[in-house]
C-alpha cells in the first residue's frame, strides 16, 4: 500500500487529466469506429470484470482501516482511476493521535 507515493499519484492523475483532455479535442464524432462488435463487447466485459475486482478491493482495504468505501461507489462508477488513486491517497493519509 505504501508503494504509492503523492508524487506518483499527483502525476498520474494529471497525465489522465490530460490524456482524457487531448481524447476529447482530438476525436471526431462522424468517423466510425472499426473495432468489430465481438471485440468491443470482450473489451466492454473485461473492464467491467476489472472494475468489480479493483472494487472489491477498496472494499477489503476500507474493512482493514475502519473506513466507509460506500461513499466512494458514485465516483469510482463515472472515474474509476482518479477515484481509485484518491481512495489510496486518503487511505494514507496520517491519523491524528
Amino acid at each position: 500500500m505504501f508503494v504509492w507515493s503523492k508524487t506518483l499519484v499527483a502525476g498520474l492523475l494529471g497525465a489522465f487529466i490530460l490524456l482524457l483532455g487531448i481524447f476529447l479535442l482530438q476525436g471526431s464524432p462522424d468517423i466510425a469506429s472499426g473495432l468489430k462488435i465481438h471485440t468491443t463487447r470482450w473489451m466492454a466485459l473485461n473492464y467491467a470484470g476489472l472494475l468489480v475486482w479493483v472494487f472489491v478491493w477498496m472494499i477489503d482495504q476500507a474493512r482493514v482501516r475502519g473506513k466507509n468505501v460506500w461513499l466512494w461507489l458514485l465516483p469510482f462508477l463515472f472515474a474509476p482511476l482518479p477515484t481509485l488513486m484518491l481512495f489510496v491517497l486518503f487511505l494514507q493519509r496520517r491519523l491524528s493521535s
